[in-house]
């Protein structure tokens, strides 16, 4: 029998959507024709039947720490309401979704019973073995921790095959901040050990540390590229793995 070299990779993953992904060219707030835009890729996924989860980020419309930090708010509630920010993501994903005829279900780690369920592994298990697309907002559910760590989490509570670090203009994980030197490097591919050694940000240290410990691998990609998110489920070498694919 011949291979079928076009079928997913991985059977369930967990994507991490950095806030400012839902804020396109105008770099805050939400572009509803971005969100289209990413939905129709998750949906393409979907249809080959991966069981996603997906965690997503605030940044476009709040980021706790930043708040915290340049003016001054509480940290605490600097970070709940950063959750809420997650939240408003959270749902226009689904309703974007759901135009495309994807079942989705939003589940938030604070309860908000009007507009989600709350988050528990054995549903959202449930849900993704039956075809739904799960959208986790509200981070841990805890304040000094970030959506990075959330992702790690989750996707170690819900046996994800792959952590997929979807990041808004950075392609890869770098030997230096290409933004500051043009001659910084790209990886292909790092061992967690590697990444600790050279001190690359890869995610924040707690989740990175959740992953390690898990053995579960990292790949991180440009989300601005169009079917950088099938080409991550497929298994192409695009951007940087960390870790390793189990076979």
């Amino acid at each position: 029998m011949i291979p079928d070299d076009s079928r997913p990779r991985f059977g369930r993953v967990l994507l991490k959507l950095s806030g400012e992904a839902f804020s396109g060219e105008q770099g805050y707030g939400i572009s509803p024709e971005t969100i289209k835009k990413i939905a129709a890729e998750i949906a393409e996924v979907a249809a080959t039947g991966v069981q996603i989860a997906i965690v997503v980020g605030g940044g476009n419309i709040l980021r706790g720490s930043a708040v915290s930090a340049g003016e001054g708010m509480e940290r605490t509630s600097a970070d709940y309401a950063g959750m809420l920010a997650t939240v408003i993501n959270a749902v226009a994903l689904q309703d974007s979704l759901e135009k495309l005829d994807v079942q989705t279900r939003v589940q938030t780690a604070i309860p908000i019973p009007q507009i989600a369920e709350p988050f528990i592994r054995r549903r959202a298990i449930r849900h993704m073995e039956k075809g739904r697309v799960v959208i986790l907002a509200a981070g841990t559910g805890n304040p000094y921790f970030t959506t990075d760590t959330a992702s790690a989490l989750r996707a170690v509570e819900l046996s994800a095959d792959v952590v997929l670090m979807a990041k808004n203009g950075t392609d890869a994980v770098y030997n230096k901040d290409p933004r500051k030197h043009p001659d910084a490097t790209p990886y292909k591919t790092l061992s967690f050990d590697e990444a600790i050694e050279r001190k690359l940000k890869v995610m924040d240290l707690t989740a990175f540390t959740v992953c390690m410990e898990n053995d579960l691998p990292i790949i991180v990609f440009d989300i601005g590229i169009s079917g950088n998110i099938k080409r991550a489920v497929e298994g192409e070498p695009i951007g940087t793995l960390v870790g390793r694919i189990k076979q």
